[in-house]
């Protein structure tokens, strides 16, 4: 029996896909080798485990989050053209439907430009540093029927608004909420730091392990929640939790695996540390929606110079989770987690390379590596997420 591909045609020009081509399973044979290969000499001195990369049933439709730069056109610049930014430029390749995001997703995003023109809303122009409209991000629940819409625009006023909302929300019946964030830097990042609700809630719920979370404009969440809770199931397996234990949730964003770690096991006691003041109200909203909050505490703090104080004050944790931005940790971060000599330590990576690194200076300080679990993430490209689950050498 042969294997099946997928076909789309702007996965040339686009990029976003570059597997697109390949069968799925030979994907999965090819991460697997790759994190055999980077992880080998770690598995051979520590006995480690590496477990067979966890992939998809069926690998469509899994980004419950989708985006879309817009940018000038036509005479004048009086068009609105969306899409995706072709790999390496910033020019914009036209895009109807996207195979690997959930279905509507992109039909929502080409009508904000579609309306936004025939309104007369002007799109960004990046060199002129002119216009309205930047980007437009739709989140969707997994869980839950909720659609977040965030519309980026240079400036706070946003001529027309109300008839672009009007518009959306009569053609899309599946909004709930419809959000303006205002990014007015000569920047390549997406978003600003100011937001204003244009219609509806602010926020969205979805669900992972059976706890609620709610999700703003600027939350980080994961953009495939069916992998994710295949992520935290192997996190959560790695921190072992039982009661009377204390775990601690650096980098814990809106709290999402410390909570889960907390409802899976009573008795357990969660410090998650976040130093953004929007991720430590989200996350400690999160832990009282999911009745948790008496065990859940939330300190706003950068995770390194919190971690040192508590080592100093005799603080002790049976586990450590980390889930650091793809440049990974730190040697400061490593020393100060180090110092508080936890049983374990869980490490979630976006970037095997970077983990690598920093596994060697986890085992300097008396870590040995048992666990590396690659997770699929993003099928149809070569990223690979990875739970590392380590033990301290004298426990």
């Amino acid at each position: 029996m042969g294997y099946r591909t997928y076909t789309c045609p702007i996965a040339r020009s686009c990029g976003g896909c570059e597997w697109l081509a390949v069968p799925y399973p030979i994907q999965l044979d090819r991460k697997q080798a790759a994190m055999e290969e980077l992880f080998s000499e770690i598995v051979e001195a520590d006995g480690a485990v590496l477990e067979r990369i966890a992939g998809m049933d069926e690998p469509l439709a899994f980004r419950h989050k989708a985006a879309t730069p817009f940018a000038p056109g036509g005479r004048g610049g009086k068009r609105v053209r969306s899409g995706f930014y072709e790999k390496g430029t910033h020019r914009i390749v036209a895009c109807d439907a996207c195979l690997v995001e959930k279905d509507g997703l992109r039909a929502l995003l080409s009508d904000v430009g579609r309306i936004a023109q025939k309104l007369g809303i002007s799109a960004y122009n990046e060199d002129a540093h002119t216009g309205h409209l930047r980007h437009a991000i739709v989140r969707a629940g997994y869980a839950t029927d909720d659609v977040l819409l965030t519309i980026v625009t240079r400036e706070q006023q946003l001529p027309r608004a109300e008839q672009l909302v009007d518009a959306l929300v009569e053609e899309h019946p599946e909004l709930t909420g419809i959000v303006q964030n205002i990014n007015d830097k000569r920047t390549n990042a997406m978003l600003g730091r100011q937001c204003r609700t244009l219609w509806g809630s602010p926020t969205m719920h979805d669900k992972l392990l059976g706890c609620t979370f709610a999700i703003t404009s600027t939350s980080f969440y994961q953009t495939n929640p069916a992998q994710t809770e295949v992520l935290y199931r192997l996190a959560l397996e790695g921190a072992a939790p039982e009661a009377g234990q204390r775990i601690l949730d650096a980098y814990c964003g809106c709290g999402t695996i410390g909570i889960c770690a907390a409802a899976q096991a009573d008795g357990v006691e969660v410090v998650g540390v976040e130093r953004d003041a929007g991720g430590v109200s989200m996350a400690r909203g999160n832990a009282s929606a999911n009745g948790v909050e008496d065990r859940v505490h939330i300190e706003r703090a950068d995770a390194t110079v919190w971690m040192t104080r508590a080592s100093r004050d005799g603080q002790r944790f049976d586990t450590v989770i980390l889930d650091p931005p793809r440049a990974g940790s730190t040697p400061e971060f490593i020393n100060a987690c180090t110092a508080l000599a936890p049983a374990r330590v869980v490490y979630v990576s976006c970037n095997p390379v970077t983990q690598v690194r920093d596994l060697a200076l986890f085992r300097e300080r008396g870590y040995r590596v048992e666990r590396i679990s690659p997770v699929d993430m993003f099928p149809h490209t070569k990223h690979v997420e990875t739970v590392v689950l380590m033990s301290r050498k004298d426990t």
